[in-house]
């Protein structure tokens, strides 16, 4: 089969086509005729060699796919509700990249409603992300007040639209004003340009002082002091990435007095059975959401397989507003 690999650690060039043996399925798998592979930072991270491989996981990038099934283990197939040529969308730990991937049968979800295989493919790994770090860890609910960072970023276009399908009064951080339009159209009650305004300034004024109740965190470092003093009383940071690096300042008086808790968690290491409940709460509760058109994918940019460096190129620039998807 074709694939893309990294070739070696460095830049976007060193992905590179290359043909692979194809892949088997083996029990509890299933083996997907890849149609669409999305692309995600921590794609990025690993081409840099700073996201390892989980032990047995592919070494080809990619955490996201969709097409159709072609072959697994038929009983386990039978017992989660597929048939080879269902068409599915499905969230891996490696092997993405590529025209066939191994996929944990609980790790599938049917493609929702009419969408397509490239709408189908840009879901699984910020759907999954945001469930559970959103709604699980942070325990966001209706009518409470959201702050997400990065609003239009794969994971903030999610973040914003459940949040708010979920019922909460959205925050969102952007790098211009453009972005800030975009995370208003996607649903955002408010939206801060944070290369111009100071967001923990704009927080306090927009909530009239009560903070928000939840923070979603994708840069961390020197943010997580500035967003403790954003948290109303008993709120929650989570942090799920590290872009502005992995030492912060906590002021644990106001985590005292507050009653704040701050947590994170990343999602590729964590067992199949894990996963396994994501997938069946998102099928329960977000799929139909999906179906209905009350959440939307929203696609930046695709390319053709064979233009990974590209793809990889443009998320590094931040220039994007979405997901970036590769087509086979």
């Amino acid at each position: 089969m074709k694939a893309i690999e990294i070739s070696s650690y460095g830049k976007p060039d060193v992905l590179r086509p290359a043909e692979r043996p194809t892949p088997s399925a083996g029990a509890g798998e299933v083996l997907i005729r890849v149609s669409a592979s999305g692309v995600n930072r921590p794609d990025v991270l690993q081409r840099k060699g700073h996201y390892p491989v989980p032990p047995g996981a592919s070494d080809l990038p990619g955490l996201e796919v969709a097409g159709v099934i072609i072959d697994g283990d038929r009983e386990a197939m039978r017992a989660a509700g597929f048939k080879p040529g269902d068409r599915v969308c499905a969230l891996v730990a490696g092997g993405g990249y590529a025209e066939q991937c191994v996929a944990p049968i609980g790790q599938c979800l049917p493609v929702p409603g009419s969408l397509s295989d490239v709408e189908a493919a840009s879901l699984p790994e910020t759907f999954f992300t945001v469930w559970s770090n959103v709604f699980d860890r942070g325990g966001l609910q209706a009518g409470e007040t959201f702050l997400v960072q990065g609003g239009t970023s794969g994971i903030g276009v999610t973040a914003i639209q459940l949040a708010k399908a979920a019922g909460a009064m959205v925050i969102a951080t952007a790098g211009s004003d453009e972005k800030c339009d975009a995370c208003r159209a996607l649903g955002a009650d408010h939206a801060i340009n944070y290369r111009s305004q100071d967001f923990a300034a704009e927080v306090a004024r927009i909530t009239e002082k009560r903070g928000v109740n939840v923070v979603l965190d994708m840069v961390a470092g020197e943010y997580v002091a500035r967003e403790l003093g954003c948290l109303a009383e008993d709120g929650r940071l989570v942090i799920i990435a590290v872009q502005g690096g992995v030492e912060a300042r906590i002021d644990a008086g106001v985590v005292m007095r507050k009653r704040l808790t701050v947590t994170g968690s990343t999602l590729r290491p964590r067992p199949v059975a894990f996963k396994a409940a994501i997938a069946q709460a998102l099928r329960a509760k977000v799929w139909p959401w999906l179906a209905s058109g009350a959440v939307k994918p929203v696609i930046f940019k695709t390319f053709p397989a064979e233009q990974a460096a590209q793809a990889h190129a443009l998320m590094e620039s931040n220039e994007h507003i979405g997901k970036i998807v590769l087509t086979w």
